[in-house]
């Protein structure tokens, strides 16, 4: 269990206060202008020290990813964009942060912003998170009168500005460079890379887009160092993360613990284990609806990390588990899942676009058991030709809980197929 000293997000509750007085006395915003007086090659590097990898689901590294902007400005100016569009289902964990402790992402937001030479950042909020962005607004306004933003900000020399724009509730806007697109005033359709947005980004101009979590976490980092951070979990797994369970645990939550505790310990800890027992859970979603499904037998020795997932053929996503006990009809819910996908596709590329809905239809077939049982190979065949053939990942996350249904419930869709044609051939006698 991860100890309270060695906590970063310190209101995640909302037990204290959220204002700029209360971030100050849990130690936030302490020393600001010496972190940035230490140089931008020293920021970057001690974020490649603390290997942190991106908390939006992807798990590129942060301090790689930030390295990638030009170090010499060509007469452009320079963006960080802020993912704050969680729309992926099951996925809570950023809204405590922009709830309860804003002011970690604003510190957040300048330090990142100035190690990339940014003078100006943009958090991109979903639609659907108006109290959210009510509060990330006072704390901006907050900062803004105390100094901590706009011309020398928290007295470092270096003047930057921080926007909030809301989006309107669109799922694709979660992709780095549909949200771009959005951000610009154009319809949220993901662009073709490369270019990348280091090279050229918001409005043609070098632009890094960051999960809110990965930001909020750089001042902690920085303050404790690299390598304080990297001491947490495996290699390549570093670190403390935001994680969420819901579903059929007891007390489902949002909490901070270190990577790679074992999914068992983690549902029993913090979810008060599985409602009815361990013995009564069939499956999780291990990070969000577009990550493969588990069932039980794969979970005994299971480690929930970016590795640990890998290995059982799902991934780790966003960190927020969905649990589903015996009570579940896991076709229903992959069928659900599709049904989402389906409705949240651009429509930009072919096999997104006609696959979410042919696969969507297959599955509700499925579901009531009215197919034959070679359509689950040719499902199969039809996730395998979405996979990889779109411009974005929309595509493969519509795959993927599929791909995941038919490997570990096969014979579950089978079975109800063949109830249903004895129950057909009965009614036709």
């Amino acid at each position: 269990m991860l100890k309270d000293q060695d906590r970063i997000f310190t209101n995640l509750y909302g037990m204290h206060e959220r204002t700029l007085k209360g971030a100050e006395a849990r130690g936030h915003w302490d020393g600001t202008d010496k972190l940035i007086q230490k140089g931008r090659d020293w920021i970057i590097e001690e974020m490649k020290a603390s290997g942190l990898r991106g908390r939006g689901g992807a798990g590129f590294p942060t301090g790689l990813k930030w390295s990638f902007m030009p170090k010499e400005s060509d007469g452009r100016p320079a963006y960080l964009v802020i993912n704050a569009d969680e729309s992926e289902p099951a996925t809570c964990k950023d809204r405590e942060i922009m709830r309860h402790d804003p002011h970690t992402l604003i510190e957040g937001a300048l330090l990142a912003s100035f190690a990339m030479n940014a003078h100006a950042c943009y958090i991109y909020i979903r639609g659907e998170y108006i109290r959210e962005k009510e509060a990330l607004q006072a704390a901006i306004d907050e900062a803004y009168d105390a100094g901590k933003l706009g011309v020398n900000a928290a007295g470092s020399g270096w003047d930057f500005d921080l926007y909030l724009h809301h989006g309107a509730g669109a799922y694709i806007c979660g992709e780095e460079t549909a949200l771009l697109e959005s951000l610009e005033g154009k319809k949220g359709m993901p662009r073709m890379k490369p270019p990348f947005p280091a090279g050229a980004g918001l409005y043609g101009c070098p632009t890094t887009v960051n999960n809110v979590e990965s930001i909020a976490v750089v001042p902690t980092i920085l303050r404790r160092g690299g390598a304080w951070f990297s001491g947490f979990g495996r290699p390549n797994n570093a670190g403390t993360k935001l994680f969420a369970l819901t579903g059929h645990v007891n007390t489902p939550c949002v909490f901070e613990e270190s990577m790679s505790m074992p999914v068992r310990e983690m549902i029993e800890k913090h979810g008060g284990g599985i409602r009815g027992g361990w013995d009564n859970l069939k499956a999780i979603i291990p990070g969000g609806a577009s990550c493969p499904i588990l069932p039980r037998d794969a979970l005994e020795d299971a480690i929930m990390d970016f590795d640990g997932m890998r290995e059982k053929q799902s991934s780790f996503g966003t960190g927020c588990m969905i649990v589903m006990d015996q009570s579940t009809d896991v076709i229903k819910a992959v069928w659900r899942l599709a049904k989402f996908f389906k409705h949240e596709s651009c429509g930009q590329c072919t096999p997104c676009r006609e696959g979410t809905g042919w696969m969507m239809r297959v599955m509700e077939r499925l579901v009531e058991g009215n197919a034959d049982p070679e359509e689950i190979d040719m499902l199969w065949d039809v996730t395998k030709q979405v996979e990889g053939h779109t411009i974005c990942a929309l595509g493969d996350a519509a795959a993927w809980p599929i791909q995941g249904l038919i490997r570990n419930f096969r014979g579950e869709i089978e079975d109800r197929i063949k109830a249903q044609q004895a129950g057909n051939a009965v009614a036709a006698e």
